[in-house]
């Protein structure tokens, strides 16, 4: 593999570590992709053993992503339509102000939500941190998932 081609792998690796942070964008799957990528044209053990451990890193990932978060919202007493209704005031917020407007939307759609359903601020700002503390979690597990791979791709690069 050239030195371009590894830049490149490099950095779709470093714009799926971004997209963790940022809502919509799937991270893992672009992590996952550049791994495929070094492993398609690297051709070796190691690539492939990555990759293996890649894939089933990022799997486990989804899993334990979608089940540990799930019981802190359940939790938190926060219903599922109000998160579905701020995660689209966060998309609208996004489009209305670019980037910042889609975490700023969701979060203010929550409050508001919950201050309507509870009846008051402090209450609804209560259950409004116990919800982004939840899916706080959720961008950490996310993200050391990512990360690991990461270190592997990097570790199997430095060895070879």
């Amino acid at each position: 593999m050239s030195a371009w081609q590894l830049v490149a792998v490099g950095a779709v690796m470093l714009l799926g570590l971004l997209g963790v942070l940022v809502p919509g964008i799937p991270g893992p799957l672009i992590v996952w992709a550049g791994v495929l990528w070094w492993a398609l044209t690297e051709t070796t053990t190691a690539a492939w053993a990555v990759l293996f451990g890649a894939t089933a890193l990022l799997l486990l990932n989804q899993a334990v992503k979608w089940l540990l978060p799930a019981r802190d919202l359940r939790a938190a007493g926060t219903p599922y339509r109000t998160l579905f209704l701020a995660g689209t005031a966060g998309i609208v917020g996004f489009f209305v102000v670019p980037v910042i407007g889609g975490p700023l939307g969701a979060i203010g759609g929550l409050y508001l939500l919950e201050r309507v359903r509870l009846g008051g601020h402090g209450d609804a700002w209560a259950s409004t941190r116990r919800a982004m503390r939840a899916i706080g979690l959720s961008v950490l597990i996310e993200l050391f998932a990512c990360l690991l791979v990461v270190g592997a791709w990097t570790g199997a690069m430095v060895v070879a």
